[in-house]
């Protein structure tokens, strides 16, 4: 039993484990060749994110999905790292819009060579996984047209905010759903339809990934307060540090608004206003860590991951079957 992708997930067949490990070692060289340019500087610039690391969470999703049909059929590998690039391009996208300084522990890539060039960067990595799309056939294009829709759709969203009497939470869970549950379903759909898998398999797997998605994103907004390092390379509260609605904060502000706590309603003030103090972040940090509203954001990350756990449930009792569901459980850990 040996530890493989994200979370330390486990795998416990040693078969598995080892072409799993065999995948993200090919996606991973495919990663750094889709990366390379003519142009040493664009090679640096697009190779900086890869470098960095990172959990790997959507090839993994690819390779395991693939064990439902033939897992070393050719477009399996080509499919994972094409999600890789494309989840890579949008963070130094994300990383321009937040004016982020730090991503997976180094500095962005806006920070390192300014906006211009990240936001170009990006785009660069958007081309080179259409090149690669395309040569695995226009379903996959259209596939992955689709879903780079939607997670635009989800950003605009999300910078626009929810229209005049809309339900703010509800509104944001459509955020997360298009900008990370819709990359992370095409992960599953990928690998399923790659390997040769029935229909039916590739509509569980990809309803799985867009639950499991929800969930996974969920999960790092209740890390962005409860936890002490946050796995993903950014430091506890950098979220609220620069007024980014998470789930926590929302449910804050949907008690407050209903119940007129005095502490809740100073917490929400304390939110909107200046954060870049210190002591006064780790004091918002501290009273959200005993509030209610982060307890409910638990209970809601813990209900997408069961629900993307019970997807699973018409698939074949199987070794890659029972790493998918672990991964429902890591979220879960996660959340705490």
């Amino acid at each position: 039993m040996t530890v493989v992708g994200p979370f330390g997930l486990s795998v416990r067949d040693q078969a598995l484990e080892t072409d799993v490990q065999a995948g993200l070692a090919a996606v991973e060289a495919g990663l750094l060749e889709a990366t390379k340019s003519e142009v040493p500087f664009i090679t640096e610039a697009a190779q900086h994110l890869v470098r960095a690391g990172g959990k790997r969470f959507r090839p993994l999703l690819v390779m395991l999905a693939s064990r439902f049909g033939d897992p070393y059929a050719p477009g399996i590998v080509p499919s994972a790292v094409v999600v890789e690039l494309t989840h890579l391009a949008t963070l130094y996208h994300d990383d321009v819009m937040d004016e982020a300084d730090v991503r997976r522990g180094v500095a962005s890539a806006n920070a390192r060579w300014g906006n211009s060039v990240a936001v170009l960067t990006g785009d660069f990595l958007f081309a080179r996984a259409s090149h690669i799309l395309a040569d695995l056939g226009p379903e996959a294009v259209r596939i992955q047209a689709e879903a780079f829709e939607r997670l635009v759709t989800g950003q605009i969203l999300e910078t626009a905010g929810p229209r005049d009497g809309r339900d703010p939470v509800e509104h944001y869970l459509d955020v997360i759903a298009g900008k990370t549950g819709s990359l992370i379903a095409v992960s599953g759909r990928f690998g399923a339809l790659m390997s040769g898998a029935d229909e039916s398999v590739v509509d569980i797997l990809t309803q799985y990934g867009e639950r499991l998605g929800t969930a996974f994103q969920l999960a790092d907004d209740v890390l962005d307060i409860a936890s002490d390092s946050h796995e993903s390379g950014k430091t506890p509260g950098t979220d609220l540090r620069e007024g980014i609605p998470t789930l926590p904060v929302l449910r804050l502000r949907e008690t407050a608004a209903r119940d007129g706590n005095p502490d809740d309603l100073d917490l929400v003030r304390l939110l909107d206003g200046d954060l870049t103090d210190d002591a006064v972040l780790a004091d918002v940090l501290a009273r959200l860590r005993v509030h209610p509203a982060l307890e409910q954001a638990r209970r809601d990350t813990i209900r997408y991951a069961q629900d993307a756990r019970a997807t699973l449930a018409p698939l074949p009792e199987c070794f890659a079957k029972s790493a998918l569901e672990e991964l429902c459980d890591a979220v879960v850990h996660r959340a705490g």
